[in-house]
């Protein structure tokens, strides 16, 4: 993984400042969403890539590629996790208090 890191750190962080803007977008965006059994499928596939990665059943390039795909796609998830919360507290509001 320092190997990934080292090598690939501009991507990494590209992929962090693009989850980053989509977290900050994707607030504002009202569109449709996955389904339940989509959204299921997906997690299926990620937990299965994760393990495959993890028990090291993938060898040489496809294996390299398995692992900064994985990591590519954390970075992504966690910056939209960020620009999601860092919207919500720089937009919103405080409620209104009631006329007295």
């Amino acid at each position: 993984m320092a190997y990934l890191v080292t090598f690939h750190w501009g991507w990494l962080f590209a992929s962090l400042l693009l989850g980053l803007a989509m977290g900050w977008i994707a607030v504002v965006h009202r569109g449709q969403g996955v389904s339940r059994v989509v959204a299921r499928w997906i997690a299926a596939l990620t937990v299965a890539l994760i393990g495959l990665a993890a028990a090291h059943v993938v060898p040489g390039r496809f294996g390299y590629w398995l692992d900064l795909g994985l990591m590519l796609f954390a970075l992504y998830l966690v910056g939209c996790a960020v620009g999601s919360w860092l919207r919500d507290r720089v937009v919103s509001r405080p409620p209104a208090r009631p006329a007295a």
